[in-house]
């Protein structure tokens, strides 16, 4: 905004305008002030027509490039919460892949200025994405927790959660554990190993008696997997996840163990893919649908220059079932 246009709105003269600005000459504090306000004013003003202008009304959300090999419940559920938070905020979605070693998909939506925001639903150490969005200046939102203040962030407490269940089954008397877990990499699997540990460590149980399987559990290495920890008579198996336990309570009940008879089974995540497995299986139950809704009510908020919640920690609950009954 030009001097004379300032003077002309505020009824000065073009010197007192260009005197308060520059912050030489005699002029009293009161009209300086009143100068410096109004020039603030407009220049926030100018910034937030700019941002409506350029404003595409869409949030990109990326999940990893394996959610259609492994069907992931929580991701979908994600992003119904995501979606009903957008269409009732008068938002849109657009989604992409990506790959660790690859984000071409998430750079092409920034660079092309899809979106005005991107929301993640995993993160991995040393993130690539997470590491350009934060470099190129793009409003981000992760399904999780990171160390960047400047990331939107929700999740719950995984390790806990991990923590909090593992005392509980020992607390049942259980004493000898195996935890079945996925790639350590992914932020959520190194919580919930933590608080696996820190459980059998606060409770007094020797770790050199707990077994511990890390990596991918394909089926010609579960039925390897189960096999050890029958020959090491583990009393409690305890997955890192939905899709895990899955797989897991298939291939025991397929070779005919009972459950939980000669071994109980636990999951650090519950989802629907886990509703058709009799015993119920005792897990730690909350709402991705929900992390969904909140992730995209702070991301928008936050794009609208409005009062928004930066990190957000969800309520969880751990449902006890007959799958882990101690006889």
């Amino acid at each position: 905004m030009r001097q004379e246009d300032i003077a002309r709105e505020l009824g000065l003269s073009k010197s007192t305008v260009s005197r308060a600005l520059s912050g030489k000459g005699r002029i009293g504090r009161e009209t300086v002030t009143r100068i410096r306000n109004f020039v603030r004013e407009q220049e926030l003003n100018i910034e937030e027509n700019r941002r409506t202008d350029t404003a595409t009304r869409t949030l990109g959300v990326v999940f990893p490039n394996d959610i259609y090999v492994n069907g992931n419940p929580y991701f979908l559920e994600c992003l119904l919460g995501i979606c009903e938070t957008t269409a009732l905020l008068d938002y849109t979605t657009m989604i992409t892949v990506s790959m660790a070693q690859n984000i071409s998909s998430i750079r092409k939506m920034v660079e092309q200025k899809k979106v005005d925001g991107i929301l993640l639903t995993s993160s991995l150490e040393n993130d690539q994405a997470l590491q350009y969005l934060l470099k190129a200046g793009c409003p981000v939102g992760l399904t999780g927790l990171c160390e960047y203040d400047e990331v939107i962030q929700v999740d719950i407490d995984n390790e806990g959660a991990a923590e909090n269940l593992i005392s509980m089954l020992i607390g049942k008397g259980f004493r000898k554990f195996a935890l079945v877990m996925d790639d350590l990499s992914i932020h959520v699997n190194g919580s919930r190993y933590n608080g696996f540990c820190s459980a059998i460590l606060k409770n007094g149980l020797r770790r050199e008696d707990q077994a511990v399987y890390i990596g991918k559990v394909r089926k010609d290495l579960c039925d390897s997997v189960i096999q050890d920890m029958m020959d090491k008579n583990i009393e409690c198996v305890i997955c890192g996840d939905d899709i895990l336990c899955s797989s897991l309570m298939s291939r025991l009940q397929a070779k005919g163990y009972s459950i939980p008879g000669d071994i109980a089974v636990a999951s650090l995540y519950n989802s629907s893919a886990l509703d058709s497995f009799m015993p119920q299986v005792t897990v730690i139950n909350c709402s991705a649908r929900i992390v969904g809704n909140v992730i995209g009510k702070q991301m928008i908020q936050f794009l609208q220059g409005r009062e928004y919640q930066k990190k957000t920690m969800l309520d969880y609950e751990i449902l006890m079932r007959k799958s882990t009954e101690k006889k």
